[in-house]
């Protein structure tokens, strides 16, 4: 398990220019099964994702694709996460 974690880079405007892109290139993820959640940092400085996955270099790669990584105008952290315990109704985090 993985939180990708963005740090806007640029004003938000120009970070805007770029979310429908973004918004496609996590749908596909979502459907791919790699991203579970998404999240929006408040006050809107950047965001975090929930990814699964078999490495951080599979997360590196996945972010390469998207708008915001590729066109610089967010920085990603990528941390690795061992599951050890879920609410009801988010038991499935814990499967591989």
């Amino acid at each position: 398990m993985f939180l990708l974690r963005a740090t806007y880079n640029r004003p938000i405007e120009e970070v805007d220019q770029l979310l429908e892109g973004h918004k496609a290139w996590i749908m596909k993820n979502f459907d791919e099964g790699r991203i579970l959640l998404t999240a929006r940092q408040v006050p809107l400085t950047g965001g975090i994702i929930l990814a699964r996955g078999e490495s951080a270099e599979e997360m590196w790669a996945m972010l390469e694709e998207d708008p915001f990584k590729s066109s610089g105008m967010a920085d990603y952290e990528v941390l690795e996460y061992a599951p050890v315990r879920a609410a009801e109704g988010v038991e499935g985090l814990l499967e591989d």
